[in-house]
């Protein structure tokens, strides 16, 4: 008897992992009505890009990315989070800005999706913080058409556009970085576009 409800479970599981497609995140993922959609999120949504997940009040929304992964699961899409993201922000259509992160077929495109931000002066205190300390962190440094990621730990708060350190946790050493997005920031050439200097 054991063996069979054993038998079942694995058919279950085995059934619903075929069920599951993998989907991508999108560079920027907005909403243009207040209703949140797998399909505003994920490229390869299928059947499932109708689904409601969650409302838009203001300007964004932030989904935890374990939530997220969870709500997509349900729905029989599987999203890997290749970069390891803590948050992903969802903007009204009409006012996010548009991508501009350059189109590559290299894996590092795909490593920093909902990251992109165009970037704004952040002078105020009152700015919206998409990293907090302690937060892990990915961090891209571009140059010569060449990009290199590291993963590190947030020594400070930050918002778009804002400096902070991040530390690796293989060298030890601390990099100076601009935050562009929840749990993603530059370094390098590239962070002077973003610096809120």
């Amino acid at each position: 008897m054991r063996s069979l409800v054993l038998g079942v479970i694995a058919a279950l599981m085995a059934a619903g992992a075929a069920v599951a497609g993998p989907v991508t995140l999108k560079v920027n993922p907005v909403d243009s009505d207040g209703r949140v959609t797998l399909g505003d999120l994920f490229d390869g949504a299928g059947a499932a890009s109708e689904v409601v997940i969650g409302a838009r009040s203001g300007p964004s929304v932030v989904f935890e990315a374990g939530q997220l992964q969870g709500l997509a699961r349900q729905s029989g899409l599987d999203w890997a989070n290749p970069a390891g993201l803590r948050r992903v922000v969802v903007r009204n259509a009409a006012a996010a800005p548009s991508a501009t992160a350059p189109v590559s077929s290299s894996p590092a495109a795909d490593i920093a999706p909902a990251a992109v931000a165009a970037p704004r002066p952040v002078r105020t205190a009152l700015a919206e913080r998409i990293i907090s300390r302690n937060d892990m962190v990915e961090v891209a440094y571009e140059a010569g058409g060449v990009r290199l990621t590291i993963s590190g730990r947030a020594e400070g708060n930050a918002a778009v556009g804002q400096r902070l350190a991040v530390r690796n946790l293989q060298s030890g050493r601390t990099i100076d970085a601009v935050a562009t997005g929840p749990g993603l920031a530059v370094a390098g050439p590239a962070a002077q576009q973003f610096s809120a200097r």
